[in-house]
């Protein structure tokens, strides 16, 4: 049974994000009318006092803010400009800034906008021309999406003040390896970290302790450095699709760790299926050029309480069929529910 107060977290991040990401959301002007004191450019409903809606009106710069704004919504614009000033009545005071689906360059925000939010706690900076992360000095930020920008520095420390950030993601940038290195530290309590469609050659380094979702599909990956997932032990899913990884650079019994619950090794070059601890759940390694079912990945022995857990097993399109595994399988994988190979 899913427990009460996921559903409430669920309602609340609805009712908020799906306001500009669902199609089907009821459009500001009909929750009421707009209060006096909101911008000629927007609308800030009765009904909802502190939200501020200015998306898709193509705006070509940030509006001034009113005081009493919590929520700015400025996403799918045509703003290219951050223009001093347009932020000073809600320094303290707004919690969310969506600019999503704009034009703005780093050059052309002003010092003391983004600069001067001491309580934001989500920047949404998605699909604009970002060459290096904005982040405000916010010691509450939870949630930090830069993606589909032209990231390509990220420096070292700019996280370590933020004790709160719990979700990064900078997935379609051109960030590399040497990027990146550092740019975690810090952030104790990060759970989620979205580094895919990048340039990297490797994971990233440093990365806190506390995390458990890491995806880094789309990179150019060769390999993994041995001890790392000990570093990360409440890491829970790893995704490495797509990268350029060989079994040269996966060290003996680097994926055996019992906190991993997901691991996505799909689209590389393996030939070898990997040693994986028997907590594992899911497992993707299509599209390798596997051509061996070496049961002791698995399973190094199996005892009525000693088996794997895996309940679902891709292999599909690598060099191996259903009849390369051997007779005694089914006890190891005794609650796989999906194995293909085809």
């Amino acid at each position: 049974m899913v427990p009460l107060r996921v559903h409430l977290l669920a309602a609340l991040v609805c009712l908020a994000l799906c306001q500009y990401e669902d199609e089907d959301y009821v459009p500001p002007s009909l929750i009421g009318p707009s209060t006096a004191n909101c911008d000629r450019e927007c609308e800030c409903p009765i009904n909802f006092p502190s939200a501020m809606y200015c998306d898709s009106r193509k705006l070509k710069f940030v509006p001034m803010v009113p005081s009493g704004i919590k929520y700015l919504y400025l996403q799918n614009n045509q703003i290219d400009e951050i223009k001093p000033g347009v932020f000073d009545n809600v320094t303290s005071e707004l919690r969310w800034l969506v600019l999503d689906n704009n034009q703005i360059t780093n050059g052309k925000i002003a010092s003391g906008t983004i600069d001067k939010l001491t309580a934001l706690e989500k920047l949404f900076f998605s699909h604009n021309l970002l060459t290096e992360p904005v982040v405000p000095p916010s010691k509450s930020l939870d949630e930090l999406k830069m993606t589909h920008n032209k990231l390509n520095k990220f420096p070292s420390g700019l996280l370590s003040d933020k004790e709160n950030l719990t979700s990064v993601n900078v997935q379609h940038n051109e960030l590399t390896s040497e990027a990146v290195a550092g740019a975690f530290k810090g952030s104790k309590k990060l759970l989620s970290l979205d580094v895919s469609h990048n340039k990297l050659k490797k994971l990233p380094v440093g990365v806190p302790a506390s995390l458990e979702i890491l995806y880094a599909d789309y990179n150019d990956i060769d390999g993994i450095g041995s001890g790392y997932l000990s570093k990360v032990p409440s890491l829970r899913s790893l995704r490495m699709s797509h990268n350029k990884l060989v079994d040269s650079g996966i060290p003996a019994g680097v994926f055996n760790v019992t906190s991993l619950e997901e691991l996505d090794l799909s689209f590389n070059k393996l030939q070898t299926i990997p040693d994986i601890n028997e907590e594992l759940e899911q497992l993707y390694l299509q599209a390798n050029e596997i051509n061996k079912f070496d049961l002791s990945s698995f399973c190094k022995f199996v005892t009525p309480v000693n088996y794997s857990h895996l309940k679902h097993l891709r292999l599909d399109a690598n060099n191996i069929t259903h009849s390369s595994m051997p007779p005694e399988a089914p006890e190891c994988l005794r609650v796989a529910s999906e194995i293909l190979f085809e």
